[in-house]
């Protein structure tokens, strides 16, 4: 500024001194007239930069300014200076919005920024799906009038976020929401939708498991608990023999107990423990005849036991786990098969290298609407059967768990009257050639 006022001065200086010597040298009305002439001369040049300066001004941002010279270079270089700055500056906050945007758009939450009246001032692709709001329409209106939930109108109109909202689907294939209100900056809140479909069902899948377990315990230790009495209320009173029947009964139902329990703390371990198990390199055949032979015992020759020797062949694994997995589908294959049926082991290596258990049987099969839920916890295509045969509707979650841990899966083909043929399949990386 005090360039600008100097050179002003500088100007007028240089004026006044040609004035006084034209008055000097002609006379004083030459030097006052000479003294216009420079003032009128100089004002249609700054009228002649302004104009200039209001055209550039029109020009779209970024235009090159005109050349000037004086008081008016140092003004276009300072404008500029200050253009460029402001768009630099502008340039920046778009792309800090635009990563903004695309942060909120990667996130698999839904977000909904809305200002007063719940007017919707921006919202991400999961919002629009979970809310069923329609991209580049719907900015600008009020939320409470778009969303379909009744619930989550109350919920936005009640002002109290304290707590997150659970919002039920209107329809079976929509997802639970939680919903939950954060205000920020003026009257603006920040509305976040999370699918929690996931964390609901585990939940309801845990009180089933709680339920089940007690139902299965139940039975029982109620007939234990009712033989026990009797044998006390009686005491003395009761035959030899029918001591030793109600002893025996009840040692049965503890079996039983002992067995649920058992299973319960191998599905437990299966599901809790992330840590490697160690890994063996085991002789398939050796493995299989020993299923076999448990399976015979369990049978108690009730069965024909059938193995079909394969090629000689190490699966790299937990022996204790594969061990478990298929004998529990060896004793599955017994005790769903009637007395006189047959029970197959049999394995054998695919062309891509994978290989094949499978346990298969002439049994009373399975409709092939149950078959997509049988590996879960206590699921029973025929609770009444399962019980008297010694099952605990673990055997097939323990299976399942088994063989993810080891990057396998089960395979089921079954037939109601036909029977069953349970197949394990594990990936050609723990196949390797007998030594």
């Amino acid at each position: 500024m005090a360039n600008v006022w100097t050179s002003a001065g500088l100007w007028l200086g240089f004026y006044c001194l040609l004035s006084l010597i034209a008055w000097a040298l002609a006379g004083p009305l030459w030097g006052l007239g000479l003294l216009c002439l420079l003032l009128i001369v100089t004002l249609v040049r700054q009228l002649r930069q302004l104009a200039s300066f209001l055209a550039w001004a029109r020009e779209p941002a970024g235009s090159q300014p005109p050349q000037t010279h004086g008081v008016w270079e140092v003004l276009f270089a300072t404008l500029t200076k200050r253009v460029r700055a402001a768009n630099a500056l502008r340039e920046e906050l778009t792309t800090r919005l635009e990563r903004f945007r695309e942060a909120g758009e990667a996130m698999p939450d839904g977000v909904v920024t809305v200002g007063p009246g719940h007017v919707i001032d921006w919202f991400n692709r999961a919002a629009a799906r979970y809310f069923s709001l329609r991209l580049g329409t719907d900015t600008g209106a009020p939320l409470t009038n778009l969303v379909r939930h009744p619930e989550l109108v109350r919920y936005l109109e009640a002002g109290d976020f304290s707590e997150p909202l659970v919002l039920q689907p209107l329809r079976q294939s929509d997802p639970i929401l939680s919903v939950q209100v954060i205000a920020f900056g003026i009257r603006q809140k920040l509305i976040v939708a999370r699918d929690i479909t996931h964390l609901e069902k585990l939940q309801h899948m845990r009180s089933d498991f709680v339920a089940n377990v007690s139902h299965e315990l139940k039975t029982p230790l109620t007939v234990v608990s009712g033989f026990i009495e009797t044998l006390l209320d009686f005491e003395g009173q009761l035959p030899p023999e029918d001591i030793r029947s109600y002893l025996q009964m009840a040692l049965e139902q503890s079996v039983r107990m002992q067995r649920l329990v058992d299973d319960l703390l191998t599905l437990s371990a299966l599901e809790t423990d992330s840590t490697p198990t160690p890994e063996e390199k085991l002789d398939v055949a050796d493995l299989v005849a020993e299923v076999a032979r448990e399976a015979e015992a369990l049978s108690g020759g009730r069965h024909n036991i059938l193995v079909a020797p394969g090629e000689s062949l190490r699966l790299v694994g937990s022996a204790r786990e594969l061990h478990s997995a298929l004998a529990n589908l060896a004793s599955n294959a017994v005790r769903y098969t009637p007395e006189g049926g047959h029970v197959y082991l049999s394995w054998h290596r695919l062309a891509g290298g994978e290989l094949e258990v499978a346990v298969s049987d002439d049994g009373i099969g399975i409709a092939r609407e149950h078959l997509p839920r049988l590996t879960e916890r206590f699921y029973r295509v025929d609770r009444g059967r399962s019980r008297e045969s010694g099952g605990t509707g673990l055997g097939l979650a323990i299976v399942k768990h088994v063989l993810t841990r080891h990057q396998g899966e089960l395979r089921v083909d079954s037939d109601p009257g036909r029977g069953s043929c349970f197949t394990a399949r594990f990936p050609s990386a723990r196949v390797l050639p007998a030594e």
